[in-house]
């Protein structure tokens, strides 16, 4: 075991993506058009569904929901790192650091669920389509939606709460640009046997399942599918399930990149770059592809802006 520090850590300081000085400018206009681009990206979906009165049923109250998860998913991590470019101030403070862990956790765990509850619309709609709005009720969706708002809060908070029982080294410095839970614990002192035990039985409990349950909707999906009759009818079932099938599996691959990364490299900048995939990329691109591949959804964005 490293020796204790008895001492309470008052700051970090985030490495980020390059210390390089001339590639400084090129990563804040690189994120800042990234973000730019996934809040106007996903604030103009929220702004579709909210005027377009066509889009007001169970799917689209998901990809609402997933818009504004994702706007606050990248607000936990890439201001405060554009913030730090300009001003060369790397220092992140001790609560900042566990409150950013904590809403990093927490939307990240959202945005996993939402998934999971879309793929669950999308069985029900293509395989029970006569009792569709019956069994996707308002009150139903917005069950599902504060359940798995509750399982996110419940996991990042024990996560979270966990890291305060730990002690620091003098070497503070995390190799990533923002408070990522696993170069936290690199960083400390005392054990993080059990730390590390509950967050991969945590990840584990809660991403095999909701994974399973994906897989299992979209077997089911493809098995009805299979057994329509007309090549129009295949193709119109096939197009409704799109959108949400490229979103999981950007989410996905991305996901499994930065964990193979970490795995290979646990302290290594390479980490950081993959994680800018999952972090950043994925909610900048969800936008469009429930925009760009949805017709009723490219309807009510022309409503909007005419």
């Amino acid at each position: 075991m490293k020796p204790r520090n008895q001492t309470r850590v008052s700051e970090f300081i985030l490495l980020g993506l390059s210390e390089e000085a001339n590639m400084q400018p090129l990563l804040f206009g690189l994120f800042l058009s990234m973000y730019l681009v996934t809040f106007s990206g996903n604030l103009l979906i929220i702004l579709t569904v909210i005027t377009a009165s066509h889009l007001h049923t169970p799917m689209y109250f998901f990809i609402f929901s997933l818009s504004f998860t994702d706007i606050c998913f990248t607000s936990t991590t890439v201001p405060k790192m554009l913030m730090s470019i300009p001003t060369q101030n790397k220092v992140i403070t001790y609560n900042e650091c566990i409150t950013q862990l904590h809403f990093f956790l927490l939307f990240a765990g959202l945005d996993h669920f939402l998934l999971t509850v879309m793929a669950y619309d999308r069985f029900v709609a293509i395989c029970h389509p006569l009792h569709y709005t019956v069994i996707m009720n308002p009150k139903f969706c917005v069950l599902l939606l504060l359940a798995s708002l509750l399982l996110s809060v419940l996991e990042s908070l024990l996560n979270s709460l966990m890291v305060l029982r730990l002690s620091f080294c003098t070497e503070l410095e995390i190799s990533h640009f923002f408070c990522e839970l696993n170069q936290v614990l690199i960083l400390a002192c005392s054990d993080t046997f059990l730390n590390e035990l509950i967050m991969y039985f945590v990840a584990g409990l809660l991403g095999v399942i909701p994974f399973t349950g994906i897989l299992f909707s979209y077997c089911k999906i493809v098995s009805s599918i299979l057994r329509i009759s007309s090549a129009e009818g295949k193709s119109k079932a096939f197009s409704t399930c799109g959108s949400h099938l490229s979103v999981i599996s950007l989410f996905y691959g991305t996901g499994l990149g930065v964990y193979l990364s970490s795995a290979a490299t646990p302290n290594s900048g390479a980490t950081a770059i993959a994680s800018v995939m999952y972090t950043v990329v994925t909610p900048m691109l969800n936008p469009f592809l429930y925009s760009l591949r949805n017709k009723d959804m490219k309807q009510g964005i022309r409503k909007l802006l005419t």
